[in-house]
């Protein structure tokens, strides 16, 4: 997040915050998928609701730019129901054989690599290493 201005910083966070709260996740849930560390209480959380900043590790603006990532990749599959994506999390995926939210929670980082890998398929094409010309 460092590349980040102070301003898109706030701007990043309250986003990301904003999609977990519409995902229905709980306190120890987010900070499963954001990687904090467990003295992030859900007061810390508040703070992010309204002016504090994730903390400036590249681990947490990695997984931040994931969850920002499939947000937006479930707006684009799905632009006609907005509040998909906590039903779309929740519920059995056949390629994974379970939940995408059990992948992004038992698997850290590489689950969000794997949800955002099957939601956007340009990710997954640069994921593969594959040559553009």
């Amino acid at each position: 997040m460092s590349n980040l201005t102070p301003e898109e910083q706030v701007l990043m966070t309250r986003a990301t915050m904003s999609i977990l709260d519409s995902w229905k996740l709980e306190t120890d849930e987010m900070r499963t998928v954001l990687g904090l560390p467990e003295e992030f209480r859900a007061r810390s959380f508040q703070k992010f609701r309204s002016h504090d900043v994730f903390p400036d590790e590249p681990g947490v603006a990695r997984r931040a730019d994931y969850v920002l990532r499939i947000a937006g990749a479930l707006r684009t599959s799905y632009p006609a129901n907005p509040l998909i994506g906590e039903r779309w999390l929740r519920r059995k995926h056949r390629r994974f054989g379970r939940t995408p939210l059990s992948l992004l929670l038992e698997e850290g980082e590489q689950g969000l690599i794997v949800v955002l890998a099957e939601l956007d398929c340009t990710f997954s094409w640069d994921q593969s290493g594959s040559l553009r010309s």
